[in-house]
Formats: C-alpha cells, structure tokens, sequence
C-alpha cells in the first residue's frame, strides 16, 4: 500500500534548500513540486476543524499558508521529518485564524488562548484522574487563575452568536429543530489527531505491550479498565503505562 504524498518528502526538501543556497534558477520549480506533494496534508487538517462555524474554503486557504510556511522554514540539517513540524505550524495557523478572526464578541487574547488549550489539557487530566478534572485542577495544571479558566470555558460560547432558538430545517417530513435541540457535544479525541500526526514517528519505536496500550486506549476507544481486564492486568498498571508513554512520546516530540 502506497503512502501519502508527503511521505518522505524530506530528500525533496533538501535539494530546495541546496537550490537556495546555490540561488538555483530551479528554486521555484523544486518550491512548487514540494508544495503540491503537501496540499493533502493541508486539506486534512482544513477538514479536522471544519464543521466549527468557518467556511470550509476560507480554513482550507490558512491551512495552505501554513504549509507554505512549513516549506519556506523547515530545516533540512536537523534530521526531523517534515511532518513533526509541518502539522503543529499548519494547526497554529488555523487556530490563529479562529482565535483572531471568527469571535462573535471581543474576548481578550489571554483568555482565547487558554480556552484553545483547555480540550488538550482536560483530557490529559482525565487521564491522569480517571474523572474528569474540575476548574481547580485545570487551572493548576495550566498554571493560571481559576478565575481565567471559568472565563476561558465561558468564551467559547463568543466563536458564534446565533441564537440557539433558531429553526433548522432537517430536509424531511419531521417538524424542524431548534439549534438548541441540535447541538451536539465538543469531542474530546480531535487533539488526540494532532497529538498522533505529532509523534507518528516515534510510535514505531515503542515496546510492543506499550503500543498495544496506546492502540486499545485510543483507537479502540476501551477504558482502563476494559484494557486491564483483556491484558489481566490492574487498572493502576495500564494507567502507569499510559502516563510514561506519553509522558515519553511528548519529550520526543518537543525534542523535534
């Protein structure tokens, strides 16, 4: 089974950075195959945050300007894959774009920040805690007031400002819903697609029990206790093990 496009893209990269270098009249020739070997990479992640109120052609076209960036900056003599810098630089674009551009109401960038870290951070404390965290513990693990926390979850209602006693046709027979009636809930895993993509390289390296951990806890969806029971293990053990393989797995990736 072939791969993505963007997959090994890095010997492609290298002799960009070679043509800047030796300032190739083939630059813009090499730029170009680059980029359009990457605009899957791009539509993507437009597609991870589509559904949140934006056109999907407007996150589309910051996607493409964060790839273009990512081009335009990532370095060759590191030894990184392109991906482990491309996919957080084409995410902070788009979150950019909704942190700056689409509040119904004026919210203070502080604050928009913390609320753009609350889903990563909430569900590493569910994790840890095996509940799901209070305002308290949120605050603490991100190092702000709890005060700044209630108002970073309360600023998540500034994204839009339809009213929710809105009527939505459903395209059949039944009587239309509210909006009210229709919302769903955030869900939880989206982060854990850019936390994937992020450490995708090292996954490989792992040892076989803690990969099989990873597997069963986040794309079969099973409980700590569901894993426990299938590995005839204890709870506290595969928390354990999940707490240092991701605790391992995010110091690799910084480290890229």
């Amino acid at each position: 089974m072939t791969g993505d496009s963007y997959d090994n893209i890095e010997p492609l990269l290298k002799q960009l950075a070679i043509a800047v270098e030796a300032d190739d009249p083939a630059r813009e020739d090499l730029r170009d195959e680059a980029i359009d070997r990457c605009l899957p990479l791009a539509e993507h992640i437009a597609r991870k945050f589509s559904g949140r109120g934006e056109p999907y052609e407007d996150l589309l076209q910051v996607a493409r300007l964060g790839l273009v960036v990512s081009i335009d900056r990532f370095d060759v003599t590191r030894g990184s894959r392109f991906l482990s810098f491309a996919v957080p630089t084409i995410m902070g674009e788009v979150r950019r774009y909704f942190r700056d551009g689409t509040w119904a109401v004026r919210v203070p960038r502080r604050i928009k920040e913390i609320q753009l870290r609350l889903g990563t951070t909430i569900e590493k404390l569910a994790q840890r805690l095996g509940r799901m965290p209070n305002a308290g513990e949120i605050a603490a693990e991100i190092g702000v007031d709890r005060a700044e926390i209630t108002q970073a979850m309360l600023a998540a209602n500034g994204y839009q400002s339809s009213s929710l006693e809105a009527a939505m046709p459903d395209g059949g027979e039944n009587a239309p819903l509210s909006l009210i009636d229709a919302l769903g809930t955030d869900e939880p895993n989206y982060e854990l697609v850019e936390q994937y993509l992020a450490v995708r390289p090292h996954i490989a390296n792992l040892p076989a029990r803690e990969r099989q951990v990873l597997v069963l806890r986040f794309f079969d969806g099973k409980t700590q206790a569901q894993i426990a029971a299938e590995l005839g293990v204890s709870q506290m053990h595969i928390s354990r093990i999940l707490a240092k393989t991701l605790a391992g797995l995010r110091e690799e990736a910084l480290k890229d």
